[in-house]
């Protein structure tokens, strides 16, 4: 079964979550992005132990830098999956997407007399 999504979804993989660094996270949006999504292994299931924890927990510390700079912490999230749940990966992006449509593109990527 082929998965479909938005197209303007872009895909990086790594080798562990756990390995997210939080100026990797602000760079993004610095670069462009209007959110972001990180999908790390289901918790008990990480090959690097703690990873996905640690990962989650950067995650969530640049949800508070971003809602204190005024950008919104909902355009960043952190979802558990594992590699078999192809459905749901495709389930959040559409979420995912849905709500950065809905919330606008960050301040950084507004362009002049815009006001949404």
């Amino acid at each position: 079964m082929r998965l479909q999504y938005a197209s303007t979804v872009r895909i990086i993989e790594m080798p562990c979550t756990g390995t997210i660094d939080h100026r990797v996270l602000l760079k993004t949006f610095e670069d462009g992005a209007d959110g972001v999504f990180v999908a790390g292994c289901m918790e008990g299931d990480c090959h690097f132990l703690k990873g996905n924890i640690r990962a989650k927990k950067r995650v969530n510390m640049v949800k508070n830098i971003l809602e204190e700079i005024g950008f919104g912490g909902d355009r960043l999230d952190f979802f558990n999956l594992s590699a078999a749940q192809g459905q749901r990966f495709a389930e959040i992006v559409t979420e995912m997407t849905d709500r950065i449509r809905e919330l606008g593109p960050t301040p950084l990527n507004q362009k002049e007399g815009d006001t949404a």
